[in-house]
């Protein structure tokens, strides 16, 4: 407010020197700027749309004690401004008297414009004095360029309340509305999809969100400065912050409900065809634990001396489930619906992978007994592709395995030797062949 205090030239000269008269006539230039640029300035603190709100508003917390502070402040600001006034039209009317100053004109000009001459009364403060000006007195003295300083602070310290205030309430209140109308469309959302309060836990957050908005839009139009965050070290008026956090935390777990009620909704858009899905998954689990209890019974009667796993049931518990999602479609239930399919899905997944995996350790001694044969086969062509087709030694090993191989129950440990006796057998009567005549004994004729 005003100019940043007097110049050296509004000080004049030494302590009890008398002003001449361009130095009068200097400082009442400077003086009556000063007064102006106050006056700019209390008026448009007056009409300041925060002070106006602030005026109007059923205040509570920091910010009614707050504000009424500041109205004794803008009080006083008044009666000093109007003490200034007087005493600068006094100061000017003197020194109207006469172009040319005598010299006691001058030096009651000097007292007018540098002594303790303007006269406060110390009841104008009320509460605000103590903690602006000091302790209450009846009356307090002082200079023109005191009671502008004293101006300037009152100003700065009402004016940053005011735009603190103003500041909260012209951030938060238009966001809170804007969020609780973006809640109100999510509530709508929700329970079109059976989302609400008490049978889910979506329905009781927008419940605690709703509660929340209310009670935050409520203090902060009541008391705006609780959301106000000033900036360390700062000269500005107002210099800070509003606080969103409450906002923000708000605004968040409101997101993070959306993206669930959107979630149930993508499950009543595709519910149908999911849950024909797990229905294809479970058919598939039980299908190939059948072929795993059919194989079981095969492989015990086939296969002798060997561990054949136990295989489990069909899932029951899951067909009931399913069943259960398939009611919740009917009756509309989507936000039931959704958690049940997802774990669903998964342990249907699950489930067919285990009956795959209980066919596959089942079968096993099948196929161990299939990769014999095929050897076994194998080296029975080798072997005629060499013309050693009846040599007897070889067709006695090969028959012993192939008894072995096709006769139930089979014994794998017993077939596996007889196949490689009769490998080995193989390779002792190839490699004389392909290296040279030689005897049983190896040795070359």
């Amino acid at each position: 407010m005003g100019g940043a205090g007097p110049s050296p030239g509004f000080a004049g000269g030494p302590p009890g020197s008398v002003m001449d008269r361009d130095e009068v006539d200097r400082a009442l230039a400077r003086l009556g700027a000063e007064h102006e640029a106050i006056e700019t300035s209390l008026l448009a603190l007056q009409d300041h749309a925060g002070r106006r709100l602030l005026e109007g508003a059923e205040l509570t917390g920091t910010t009614k004690d707050r504000w009424a502070g500041t109205e004794q402040a803008v009080s006083l600001l008044w009666s000093y401004f109007d003490a200034y006034t007087a005493a600068l039209s006094d100061a000017r009317e003197k020194r109207a008297r006469r172009r040319w100053p005598a010299r006691e004109d001058l030096t009651e000009l000097t007292e007018l414009l540098r002594g303790r001459c303007v006269t406060i009364a110390g009841g104008t403060s009320g509460h605000a004095a103590p903690s602006i000006t000091g302790p209450a007195k009846l009356t307090e003295q002082f200079t023109l360029e005191e009671l502008v300083g004293r101006m300037n602070e009152l100003y700065a310290q009402s004016l940053d309340m005011v735009v603190a205030a103003d500041a909260v309430w012209s951030a938060l209140p238009a966001r809170i509305d804007l969020l609780a109308a973006e809640l109100h469309r999510t509530r709508s959302l929700a329970h079109s999809v059976g989302v609400r309060p008490g049978e889910h836990p979506s329905g009781d957050d927008l419940e605690s969100i709703t509660h929340e908005l209310s009670a935050l839009r409520e203090q902060v139009v009541s008391d705006p400065l609780a959301f106000w965050v000033p900036a360390p070290r700062s000269s500005a008026p107002g210099g800070g912050r509003p606080d969103t956090g409450r906002y923000d935390r708000a605004a968040r777990a409101l997101e993070d409900v959306r993206r669930e009620i959107e979630a149930v909704l993508d499950v009543r858009q595709d519910a149908e065809q999911r849950l024909l899905s797990l229905r294809d998954v479970l058919s598939r689990a039980d299908r190939t634990l059948s072929e795993a209890r059919a194989a079981r019974g095969e492989v015990l009667a086939k296969i002798a001396a060997s561990e054949v796993p136990a295989v489990s049931g069909p899932p029951t518990a899951l067909q009931e489930e399913l069943a259960t999602a398939a009611d919740y479609r009917r009756h509309a239930q989507w936000h039931r619906l959704s958690p049940l399919l997802e774990s669903l899905e998964r342990r249907a997944e699950d489930e067919l992978m285990r009956a795959r995996e209980s066919l596959t350790a089942v079968t096993a001694p099948l196929a161990v007994r299939a990769e014999l044969r095929g050897r076994l086969d194998a080296y029975k062509a080798k072997v005629a592709r060499h013309g050693m087709a009846e040599d007897p030694l070889l067709i006695e090993r090969y028959d012993a395995a192939r008894r072995m191989l096709w006769s139930a129950p089979c014994d794998l440990r017993a077939a596996e030797q007889a196949v490689l006796r009769y490998q080995q057998a193989t390779a002792e009567v190839l490699v004389p062949r392909q290296s040279g005549p030689t005897d049983r004994r190896g040795n070359h004729e």
